[in-house]
Order: structure tokens, then sequence, then C-alpha cells
């Protein structure tokens, strides 16, 4: 299973982009678990999540989540304005499993 954390402003505002990359999860037959939560606490979910997905509101804090992610192996992405403008669900659930598939390579996997 790939756990997955999308970071936004406070929370709430990717609840509608999680369900729609959980659909799109559930059409490919793939196992995720996606959940929302605040930037502020990326720190205290770090180490439960395979990858981090930034909301573009708070692309600003990239430079220091970064390092944050960096601290345990999680690989980082800021999710593409327009992506998660039209809630696409699809489009960034392939984001995030790119990112996944990079770490695991790199790893030697």
């Amino acid at each position: 299973m790939i756990k997955i954390g999308l970071f936004c402003a406070a929370g709430f505002s990717t609840g509608m982009l999680v369900n729609n990359m959980k659909v799109s999860a559930e059409k490919r037959h793939i196992d995720v678990l996606i959940e929302a939560y605040p930037q502020s606490k990326l720190c205290d979910c770090v180490e439960d999540i395979d990858v981090a997905l930034l909301g573009p509101q708070v692309s600003y804090t990239f430079d220091q989540s970064e390092a944050i992610c960096k601290d345990c192996d999680v690989p980082i992405a800021v999710i593409p304005m327009a992506d998660y403008g039209m809630l696409d669900g699809d489009k960034v659930l392939s984001l995030a499993l790119s990112l996944s598939e990079k770490k695991y390579l790199c790893k030697g996997g």
C-alpha cells in the first residue's frame, strides 16, 4: 500500500481532490491510503507517508517542506495548479505514483 499525504493551507480544500484520487486508484486497482492535512502538520505526518504533495496555495513552503521530507526519505512535489483546480484525481495520483516509483528505483528495488 502506498500512503500519500496531500498538504494544503488548512487541510480542508483538498478533500474533493483526495476523493477523486481514491476513485482513480479504485479504477486502476491500486492499493493506496490518501489523506489531506494542513501543511503545518507535515512534521507530524512525514514518517507515516510514502509521498507528500503540496497544494499550489502552499507552494511557497516547498523548500522548508522538502527539507522535512528529505530527512525521512519521502519524495515531495507541488501539485500543478491546473490539475488542482480541475480536481483531476487521475493526474495527481499519477504524479504521486511516479514519485513513489522513483523512490523505489533509487533504493535499488
